[in-house]
C-alpha cells in the first residue's frame, strides 16, 4: 500500500524543519477506513460499529526509515470483530490518538476486506509503506 501524508502532517513537518514549531513524538494508532479520505486527508469514514477500536503501535513495530520510506516490521492485528460488522475496509489511517486526534497519513488497501462478526483484521509485516515523496 502506498501512502499519502495528510495536510496536517505536511504542515507540522515543514514547521519543524525550519525550527518554527517543535513536533513532539506522537503516539501511533492505526485505524480502518470504510470510505477513503480526500487527497489532503480530510473527510473519509472510519469504521465505528460494534467493538471497533484503533490499534496502537510502538516504535519497535516499525522498520528504520530508508530511502524516504518506512514499513511496519511486525504484523498489526486488530481485536476480533465481536459486535456489529465493521463493514468493507478500503484503507487505513495513522492517527496520533486512540480516538479523535489528527490523521497523519492514510493509504488505500491493495484489496478491500469485509470485516464481519468473528473476523480478525490483520496487516502483515511490510503491508504498510509510508513514503515521504
Amino acid at each position: 500500500m502506498a501512502s499519502n501524508l495528510t495536510l496536517y502532517a505536511e504542515n507540522k513537518y515543514l514547521e519543524h524543519l525550519v525550527g518554527k514549531t517543535a513536533y513532539a513524538l506522537p503516539d501511533c494508532y492505526i485505524g480502518l477506513f470504510t470510505v477513503i479520505p480526500d487527497e489532503d486527508g480530510a473527510g473519509g469514514t472510519e469504521a465505528s460499529a460494534g467493538n471497533y477500536v484503533r490499534k496502537n503501535t510502538a516504535g519497535g513495530d516499525w522498520e528504520a526509515a530508508a530511502a524516504g520510506a518506512i514499513q511496519n516490521a511486525n504484523d498489526i492485528t486488530f481485536i476480533e470483530c465481536a459486535a456489529g460488522n465493521w463493514g468493507l475496509i478500503v484503507g487505513i489511517g495513522i492517527w496520533d490518538a486512540e480516538s479523535g486526534g489528527n490523521c497523519r497519513s492514510w493509504m488505500p488497501l491493495g484489496a478491500n476486506k469485509q470485516v464481519d462478526i468473528g473476523d480478525t483484521f490483520r496487516l502483515e509485516a511490510g503491508d504498510i509503506d509510508i513514503t515521504a515523496a
